[in-house]
């Protein structure tokens, strides 16, 4: 290029107006993490599947994390708690999440307060072992007692004689904010599952949420727990969804299987700009690691 070719160059250039990158106008890809649950290695039924084990199956799948099922845990003691943070740091993996098992809706004083000690204990426990998230359930009437017999009724029981949903979602509410301090303290985010009882619908969950009004406390979507209309359902809830839980049922499900359009749903989330982990709860009757291996497949497919 000579002399005179490179003035016209640049004087072309500074009269060119300046190209800027604005975030509002082009929003950045949602980035979407895998991780999974442990309990997809163990569904209550016979010997635990140690968590250890779940991270080295996490990281031999090339996963981004592990969702922690608190009763699938060895022990509550310090140094196991710190065994499994250094052995997921090694491996390269996340924990993303304590899934517990608490419910606030009860009447008996005694018993709401053993549920809210418990929790506050789980968020202690999140908050040693570098977990950011808790999941929390609203709790059931437990007009049913047996969890197959609730799961063959589609998960609807009836409410607690002498009492009405008003009052199941008060006590819910009270129960949560109890432990919002705790949370907040540790920097432990609570995360309400569409998990039966009072989580049982989109409009329940949203009710619950916006009532506490705490940045401490969003929403887990477990896509497989609106048995009914799930797409319309979810929908409802994903602006707010804080983590979520993907169901799959490899060899049929424990209790039910649900044929999820996974294309359709993280097109869902990708449109809400959910940046968070999808968590694979597999509970189909095929062998853990296989089961997972497919539901990875599967939903990186559409990831």
């Amino acid at each position: 290029m000579n002399r005179r070719n490179f003035i016209s160059a640049a004087a072309l250039t500074s009269a060119a107006p300046a190209i800027q990158w604005s975030p509002a106008a082009n929003p950045a890809p949602a980035k979407i993490k895998l991780s999974v649950s442990s309990y997809s290695y163990w569904h209550f039924k016979g010997d635990k599947f140690p968590i250890e084990k779940v991270i080295d199956e996490a990281a031999k799948l090339g996963l981004d994390g592990i969702d922690v099922l608190h009763r699938q845990m060895e022990s509550e003691d310090n140094a196991y708690l710190q065994k499994l943070k250094k052995h997921a740091f090694l491996n390269g993996i996340a924990m993303t999440c304590l899934s517990i098992h608490q419910g606030f809706v009860t009447p008996d004083k005694a018993e709401l307060k053993k549920h809210v000690d418990h929790t506050n204990h789980c968020i202690e426990l999140a908050y040693k072992m570098g977990i950011p998230c808790l999941r929390l359930n609203t709790g059931r009437w437990n007009t049913i007692k047996s969890f197959d017999d609730l799961m063959a009724n589609r998960g609807i029981e009836p409410i607690l004689p002498g009492y009405t949903e008003d009052d199941g979602y008060k006590w819910c509410v009270d129960g949560i904010q109890q432990c919002l301090q705790k949370a907040e303290e540790c920097g432990v985010l609570l995360a309400l599952e569409n998990h039966w009882g009072l989580g049982s619908t989109p409009e329940g969950m949203l009710r619950i949420h916006d009532t506490v009004n705490s940045p401490w406390l969003g929403l887990l979507m477990d896509t497989g727990n609106f048995l009914e209309n799930p797409y319309e359902k979810l929908e409802k809830i994903v602006s707010k969804t804080s983590f979520v839980q993907a169901k799959t049922y490899y060899g049929g499900g424990e209790w039910y299987s649900l044929d999820l359009d996974y294309a359709r749903i993280i097109k869902m989330l990708k449109q809400a700009n959910y940046h968070g982990y999808i968590s694979i709860e597999f509970e189909g009757k095929e062998p853990g690691p296989v089961g997972v291996k497919k539901s990875v497949d599967l939903l990186r497919k559409y990831l």
